[in-house]
């Protein structure tokens, strides 16, 4: 049975984190330097009660997010979270304190770095037999069309009335290829930067503006959904819709709590149709209620995420917001989790942490309403790496696989993953772009620079992951929008979420399980434990869901109310 919809536990995006410390303080605990936290009302607590029991346990309020009973909170008392726990009013406190980051295998453990020298005359970062689409790079886009989206926007290339938002480190928008679709009367920057884990900050306020990315990840995001169609880089699924930046995590690639469920929430309040979160949850691998391996603060710290982000999810869906998300890069069946062997994985050293799959979520794939997304690699078979299994898994996607294609001439080159926008900065600080805006020899085959006639240069590099994946999705999701959804207000327009994921699911091209169904990895280089078993039939499986979505077939095929 599945476990998303339990007991009002089911929690959130995996973008947030946070942590709690301070349980178990003694209550006349001497007070300490002034710390920021996070703070949940129990539901159906007034703001006003909310408000009052924080300030009983020693906290002044900063900021609040009414709509789901958050609160930004300081205190200087080295007890407040335990005493904030206690209150009848509030679910719990977390501590904002760097936990989260973006996920690890985005650049396949930087095996095309390492690998580089070897791939050099191989590795083009163009796979065999792709005619030429309409932008000069779309010939290495095997992800647009193994989707069909290449021919899809021929019948629906999106509508500018319909807004996709990247919650992520930000997006890039002086990319040529991001700039004719970066929607700025929408995008919101919700994470300001923290020296601690960002460094210095780049403007006073220490908000980056609008149209940045000191990340990365976001940038990438945001031109596989919706790159401009312009005869210019590349092109992304839905090259005609709007993209809204929801910066909801640090420069860094860390993640918090506070600014990821104002993110949704805004997102929910602002009419955006489609939210992207290729995101997971540090320091903990699994979010649980009440796992015997952690401590109390552990353990509230936990719940606080499960019911704050459970909310959020929730709000967003209600409001409108069709929510897509990774399933997550640790190649393990999300409804049978190994022991947690890697967190948390900030701040402390981690610990062995039996994960019952009852009371323990991933977030935010199994968080309510969020469509959940595998990788798969060139070949169509399940990336090494990517998470499965029919408990959560929703569609499969292309997201890039380094090793594929073992065997033949393409295993282990660039081109079998995801080329897509990056910004130029971040290439530079990685050390593949020169002070001059140029490519650093031996990164031919990965980096690719473009300019415009003016002068205006943007930048592209691989990445893999189911990062990657769901972008392609959130993508088809924008298509069917733009075909089928209603005029909403005066300029929008608008489609129940429920509708979109229900035509996303019947339109997937069918894919039933591989023979044998325990796949390994073994000639990739990999042990045992990436071993995958698909369960399921051609209808629905664990690798693929309801199959390889297909935005072709999306546009065209009639909608089913």
């Amino acid at each position: 049975m599945s476990k998303r919809f339990t007991a009002g536990m089911v929690a959130a995006a995996a973008s947030l984190a946070l942590t709690v410390t301070g349980l178990g303080v003694p209550a006349n605990a001497a007070p300490t330097s002034t710390r920021t936290f996070t703070v949940l009302a129990r539901s159906g607590v007034s703001t006003e009660a909310a408000i009052a029991a924080i300030t009983a346990a020693g906290g002044a309020v900063v900021s609040r997010t009414e709509d789901v009973g958050l609160f930004e909170v300081t205190s200087d008392r080295a007890d407040f979270v335990s005493r904030a726990t206690a209150a009848g009013a509030l679910v719990g406190a977390a501590e904002q304190k760097a936990i989260g980051r973006k996920p690890k295998l985005d650049r396949v453990e930087q095996e095309h770095l390492l690998a580089a020298a070897a791939t050099k005359g191989a590795a083009k970062g163009q796979a065999k037999g792709h005619a030429k689409k309409m932008d000069p790079l779309d010939d290495k886009l095997w992800g647009l069309e193994m989707i069909r989206a290449d021919q899809a926007r021929k019948t629906e290339p999106g509508d500018k009335r319909v807004t996709v938002g990247i919650l992520d480190t930000g997006v890039d928008a002086s990319n040529p290829d991001l700039a004719p679709n970066f929607n700025w009367a929408l995008s919101r920057n919700f994470a300001p930067d923290l020296p601690d884990v960002d460094g210095p900050c780049e403007v006073p306020s220490c908000l980056d503006p609008v149209g940045t990315d000191d990340g990365g990840h976001g940038t990438h995001v945001a031109g596989t959904i919706g790159a401009a169609a312009n005869g210019f880089g590349l092109s992304g699924v839905a090259p005609n819709v709007s993209l809204v930046e929801l910066k909801g995590g640090q420069d860094s690639g860390y993640f918090f709590l506070n600014p990821v469920v104002n993110a949704l929430v805004y997102a929910g309040n602002a009419g955006i149709d489609v939210v992207n979160m290729s995101f997971y949850v540090d320091p903990w691998l699994y979010n649980c209620t009440a796992n015997p391996a952690d401590s109390p603060q552990a353990q509230a710290e936990q719940r606080t995420t499960i019911e704050a982000m459970r909310r959020a999810l929730t709000f967003a869906h209600r409001k409108g917001v069709t929510l897509v998300g990774s399933l997550g890069n640790n190649h393990e069946d999300l409804g049978n989790p190994r022991t947690d062997l890697s967190s948390p994985d900030y701040g402390t050293d981690p610990y062995p942490r039996p994960i019952d799959n009852a009371s323990c979520w991933d977030l935010p794939v199994e968080g309510p309403h969020v469509i959940g997304v595998s990788s798969l690699g060139p070949s169509g078979k399940k990336a090494d790496y990517s998470n499965y299994g029919t408990e959560q898994i929703s569609v499969a996607a292309p997201g890039g696989w380094f090793r594929d294609g073992y065997g033949t001439d393409s295993y282990r080159t660039d081109a079998n993953m995801i080329l897509s926008t990056y910004p130029k900065k971040v290439l530079q600080e990685e050390g593949t772009v020169d002070e001059n805006g140029d490519i650093v020899p031996g990164a031919e085959s990965f980096v690719f620079k473009q300019c415009t006639a003016r002068g205006e240069c943007g930048y592209y590099t691989y990445l893999q992951g189911t990062s990657m994946a769901s972008p392609h999705v959130a993508g088809v999701a924008a298509l069917i929008v733009s075909r089928y959804g209603k005029k909403e207000g005066r300029n929008g327009i608008g489609m129940s979420p429920d509708l979109v994921e229900q035509h996303l699911y019947r339109t997937a091209a069918k894919h039933a399980c591989p023979e044998p169904r325990l796949q390994t990895y073994t000639n990739e280089g990999r042990s045992a434990e990436f071993d995958a078993y698909c369960a399921g039939s051609s209808n629905f499986n664990g690798f693929y869901g309801y199959g390889v979505v297909d935005a072709y077939a999306a546009v065209k095929s009639p909608l089913k109310p």
